[in-house]
Formats: structure tokens, sequence, C-alpha cells
């Protein structure tokens, strides 16, 4: 980009007396339009076919993902669907360079409800597995999912109080360990549950917080997912502060962001 010219000049015949020549404009408004749409169409593409920021507004994964929480999700894992896309345009039918969720995986899909609002669970029944809730444990294909007590998790209730609360290190079939909490023990409201079966092509979904999560086994809200609905694989927490904090007060972040978490890989 240039400085524009403002210099006098005389035309022959004209001694003496200054000419007026046109300014000359290098276009600085129509540049500063052009990187700004440049940049908006690079963040698009990386948005759609690469990584997708999400933030965690609910404690339904806790202990694996808090509250306030910042999590890049990778878009390439499961392939690409009409989901993909910002707002879900019906470009796409069905999914492109396609790879099937994995259990154990922490997944963003739209609620199959609407398909517009973004969900965040863990995959826990593959197409045609059964699942269920027996007295708060686990069932997957009629096999109770092992699980140990591990250390308890501190935390606070809906009154803002700080609790303590049972915390489990649950093995999936496939060998994939996560931590899961129980606030009820297993006595919670989905602690007890009929025999879901997974249809083809759909996944049942789960958070680690279980008694405080609305997710696959309340039919009527969420149900099965369908793979289209699939956004992403979740990957890593880029940044997190406190539940009750603001990201946008700068000055307070030496004390109230969680700089442990920052880099973390999801698992």
């Amino acid at each position: 980009m240039t400085n524009d010219v403002n210099d006098e000049a005389q035309a022959p015949g004209t001694k003496g007396r200054p000419v007026k020549t046109k300014h000359k404009s290098d276009g600085g408004i129509l540049e500063t339009v052009k990187v700004v749409v440049q940049a908006l169409l690079i963040a698009l593409v990386v948005r759609t076919l690469l990584f997708q920021p999400f933030n965690i507004p609910s404690g339904s994964l806790v202990p694996t993902l808090l509250v306030g929480d910042y999590l890049f999700v990778s878009k390439y894992s499961y392939g690409y669907s009409r989901y993909s896309i910002p707002f879900g345009p019906p470009v796409l039918d069905g999914r492109v360079w396609g790879s099937e969720p994995q259990r154990g995986d922490i997944a963003v899909f739209k609620l199959p409800a609407d398909n517009s609002t973004d969900y965040i669970k863990r995959v826990v029944g593959l197409p045609g597995d059964r699942v269920q809730m027996i007295d708060g444990r686990l069932y997957i294909n009629g096999e109770i999912v092992e699980r140990e007590e591990a250390e308890p998790f501190v935390t606070t209730d809906a009154f803002g109080r700080t609790v303590s609360v049972t915390r489990y290190r649950e093995t999936l079939p496939d060998g994939t360990e996560h931590f899961i909490i129980e606030r009820d023990g297993d006595r919670g409201f989905w602690d007890n549950t009929e025999v879901y079966t997974v249809p083809e092509g759909h996944y049942f979904m789960m958070g680690d917080n279980r008694d405080n999560s609305t997710d696959s086994r309340d039919l009527s809200s969420v149900g099965f997912v369908p793979y289209e609905n699939f956004v992403g694989r979740a990957e890593i927490i880029f940044f997190s502060i406190d539940e009750d904090a603001s990201a946008w007060r700068l000055w307070e972040w030496p004390w109230t962001v969680r700089w442990e978490r920052i880099l973390d890989q999801i698992r």
C-alpha cells in the first residue's frame, strides 16, 4: 500500500501558475475490505473443514469437561455432512470422507429434535448395541461396564456450596478409560432404564456427570443420534476460566483462569 500523492506540477505555457493534478489513490478502503473478506473466508474454511471452537455452558460432562472450558473440535474426524457447514444447508446427502465415531469419543452433534442445537456428549453405544442402566451401573450388550472408585471430586451444588461427590474410573468394552461422577449415588432418575437397542446408523450418547445429564437415555429430548448429525470430535482445551468469572475481565485472569487445564487433551 502506498500513500496518496499530492504534488504540484506545471503545464507548458502556464509558468508560475500551479496546476492541480488528480489525487492518486491506492484504494485504501478497498484494500481493507479485501483483507477483511479474505480473512473471513480463511476463517470459514478452517471452521468448516479443520477446527471449530466451542465453549462448555453446562456440567453434563463433569469431571472431564468443566463449565468455562473452551475447546477445539476437529471437523475432519468423522468426515463432513451438511452440519459441518454453518447453518446446516442441505447441500450434502449423508457424509463424505466419513470415519465412524469410536466408543469413548467425546463428540459434538446437532440435537436430533431440531437439528440446530449443539450438544456434546460421550459416545457409549454403537449401532446395534444394547444399552441399559441397572442400579446406576452401565450395561452394554448384557455385560456390566467395569468401574472402580477413585478419589472424590469437589464441585459446587445448585446453591453454590462446595460439595464432594463420588468419582469412578469407568472402562468401556474397548478399553477406553474415563472418569464419571455420581451425585445421587445409584438412585438417580436415570439409574434404572429400559434396554435401548441402538438403530443402524445411530449412536447412544451419555454425559460423564451421570445424574446431571440430558442425553440418549431421554428418548423424548435427545434419543439416538444419527451419524449425519455429528459435527466433530473434541480434541483439546485451549482456554479455561472459572464458572462465575468473565473472560473479558483480563485483569482478573491471574486468579480466574484455570491455567492447569489449558492444552489438556480431551479423553
